[in-house]
């Protein structure tokens, strides 16, 4: 790419002054480099919420792209820092766990651990690894340094067990809410390949206070109000309504479990 493109992704909202002060580190560093934002409005906390949007939209962007993902509620603490090179694109992230779904869709992956501290900024604060650590290494990365510049290989990245759903019975499985959109529709890690015969057979979901039984093709072919599964453009199964918020309507928020059970 001409002008290398970096992305970021955090928890920190846009009222205070950390996306900027993460933006001015890196065209410092790289002035040519092109800012996405792809999220600033993630759950404070929330690192499924955030694996599931970056999952979302990485393969969007051109081969080379590095992405950058600080939702780091470890920040200070001895959880490691980790750059990881998969598919032609760069991750650099605190390893709690936000790069799992990156490692589900790309299981060749390479992950290290950033040691190199000359590359940090100075002095680094307890408190903000995003402008001080996470920002210069990806500004040196799409600078055109090379991944081992920063760090050995490792072969433990942290992948907690949100992408997926447990089973808890014969036909019965607990499934986790991964993202609640701007609309209210409730993102489950339930995979729509998987559960494409709920179309046809019958199942029941326990969703908070709802018991949703239908599965529908489109919002429209649903009465407004009532609660519905549907295949969600991100490949998942959603628990929506139409023209309405499932959240509010069920009481369910991000990292919620639900239950799924086949009758």
């Amino acid at each position: 790419m001409k002008r290398p493109v970096i992305t970021l992704l955090t928890d920190f909202g846009l009222a205070d002054h950390y996306v900027g002060a993460m933006k001015g580190t890196i065209l410092s560093i790289c002035p040519d480099a092109q800012l996405v934002d792809i999220s600033h409005e993630i759950a404070p906390y929330a690192i499924a919420e955030a694996a599931y949007t970056l999952s979302q939209a990485w393969t969007c962007f051109p081969p080379g792209t590095v992405h950058l993902a600080v939702v780091d509620p470890g920040v200070g603490t001895a959880r490691r820092p980790i750059l990881v090179e998969a598919a032609g694109h760069h991750f650099v992230a605190p390893d709690n766990g936000v790069l799992t779904m990156v490692y589900d869709a790309v299981p060749d992956h390479e992950a290290l651990e950033i040691t190199a501290s000359r590359f940090f900024g100075r002095p680094v604060s307890r408190t903000f690894h995003g402008r001080d650590i996470f920002a210069p290494v990806a500004a040196h990365l799409a600078n055109g340094l090379a991944p081992d510049e920063f760090g050995n290989r490792v072969g433990d990245p942290l992948r907690p067990g949100f992408s997926k759903p447990t089973s808890t019975g014969p036909k019965t499985w607990a499934a986790t809410i991964l993202k609640v959109d701007r609309f209210g529709n409730l993102i489950t890690n339930l995979h729509s390949e998987s559960w494409q015969r709920l179309a046809a057979e019958p199942f029941e979901m326990r969703v908070g206070t709802c018991l949703v039984t239908r599965m529908a093709s489109n919002y429209g072919e649903m009465e407004p109000g009532d609660p519905f599964v549907i295949m969600g453009s991100g490949g998942f199964l959603e628990v929506s309504l139409n023209q309405g918020s499932a959240a509010n309507a069920t009481g369910v928020r991000s990292g919620d479990r639900v239950e799924l059970r086949l009758l």
